[in-house]
């Protein structure tokens, strides 16, 4: 015999709700307009099934996380393609890094534009 009883929902369970409706809003699925709403009706749920009622038309956390597993096949085929690469290859590149580096650096320490730091001027 199964307990078909509607269980009751925490705080901590309406906050991570509210979460996922933000962060939903932040990725352009719901308007200011429709976030207000369902917070509405998250904050004043009483049961677990209001809550899920009220993403079920979100994906899901693991939905959205899918290209992960690409972007960490991608890095690997990109470190074994650049092991397979010519020693004069990977010096080169090696080199480019260390100048984009230090350029970085040096813009980053003596400002972008007219209003960056300036030697003799105070």
């Amino acid at each position: 015999m199964t307990d078909d009883r509607p269980v009751r929902c925490s705080d901590a369970e309406r906050d991570q709700t509210a979460k996922v409706l933000n962060s939903a809003a932040g990725e352009g699925r719901l308007s200011l307009s429709e976030v207000e709403e369902r917070v509405t009706t998250v904050y004043a749920a009483q049961y677990r099934h209001e809550l899920d009622a009220v993403v079920a038309d979100l994906p899901s956390p693991a939905t959205r996380a899918r290209w992960q597993p690409l972007l960490l096949l991608a890095g690997h085929q990109l470190v074994t393609e650049f092991g397979a690469a010519p020693a004069r290859r990977k010096l080169a590149v090696g080199m480019l890094l260390v100048i984009a580096v230090a350029m970085m650096v040096f813009l980053a320490a003596h400002g972008f534009a007219d209003e960056g730091h300036h030697f003799g001027h105070r």
